[in-house]
C-alpha cells in the first residue's frame, strides 16, 4: 500500500511541486492538499493520512498551533515539518510540539521523498544541519543568549502572531482563548522578553529571523 501523504502549504505552486516529486514514485499517493491552518487542522482527522507535510508560514493560526492540536487530539499523527525556517529554534518549537520531522525547502529534492518513509515507518527525521544544532542546545546549553528560548510553546505562539500585526483580539479567536489570557500572555512575554511595547517584539522578532512566525 503506498503512504498516504497529506500536504500543507499556502503556495499552491509549491504544492504542486510536491506533488509532481512524489507522483514520480509508486509509494506515494496524495490523500489531500490544504493552504490554512483550519483546513489542515480540519483536513487531517477528515483524510487520516500517513504522514502530514506541513509548512510552518501557514495562514491561520501557523503551523506550531496545527501540530500542537492535532498531537493533543492524536498523539500518535505522523508530521513532517518543510519550511523555509532553517533557524534551529523553530525546529526546537516544532519537535517539542510534537513532529516528527524538520527539513528545510532548500534541502536536496530527494531528502523529502526519504523523510516521508522514515516517518511513515515509525521513524524521525532531522536534516543534518539542525540535527547538530539540536544535540549541541541540548548537551551543552548553547544557544541560550537567544532570549526565545525562555517562552514557552504557547508563549511563542501568541508572540509569533503578535509580531505578525494581529490584535489581542484576532490572536484570542485563532488560538480560541479569551482576551483576557492573551493579554496577560503578551505581557508575560514582554517582560520576559525585556520590552515594552509590541513594535519592540517585532524588532526582536526581525534581529533573530524569526519575522513572519
Amino acid at each position: 500500500m503506498p503512504i498516504r501523504v497529506m500536504l500543507a502549504d499556502d503556495h499552491a505552486v509549491v504544492r504542486a511541486g510536491y506533488r509532481f516529486l512524489l507522483d514520480q514514485d509508486d509509494d506515494f499517493s496524495i490523500a489531500a492538499e490544504t493552504g490554512d491552518s483550519d483546513s489542515t487542522y480540519h483536513g487531517f482527522f477528515a483524510h487520516q493520512p500517513d504522514v502530514l507535510v506541513l509548512d510552518l508560514s501557514l495562514p491561520g493560526a501557523g503551523g506550531l498551533t496545527v501540530i500542537r492540536r492535532i498531537i493533543t487530539r492524536q498523539p500518535e499523527a505522523k508530521i513532517l515539518v518543510f519550511t523555509m525556517h532553517e533557524e534551529v529554534l523553530y525546529a526546537k518549537r516544532a519537535l517539542e510540539a510534537g513532529a516528527k520531522g524538520f527539513i528545510s525547502k532548500n534541502s536536496d529534492p530527494e531528502i523529502l521523498p526519504d523523510a516521508i518513509r522514515r516517518i511513515a515507518q515509525g521513524g524521525s527525521y532531522i536534516i543534518e544541519p539542525i540535527a547538530q544544532q539540536l544535540v549541541m542546545q541540548y548537551t551543552t546549553g548553547e544557544g541560550v543568549e537567544n532570549p526565545m528560548l525562555v517562552l514557552t510553546n504557547r508563549e511563542f505562539e501568541v508572540f509569533g502572531l503578535a509580531t505578525r500585526g494581529l490584535t489581542i483580539h484576532e490572536i484570542a479567536a485563532t488560538l480560541h482563548l479569551s482576551q483576557k489570557t492573551v493579554a496577560n500572555y503578551i505581557t508575560g512575554i514582554k517582560r520576559k522578553l525585556g520590552v515594552n511595547t509590541v513594535a519592540e517584539l517585532v524588532r526582536l522578532a526581525y534581529r533573530y529571523h524569526l519575522d513572519g512566525a
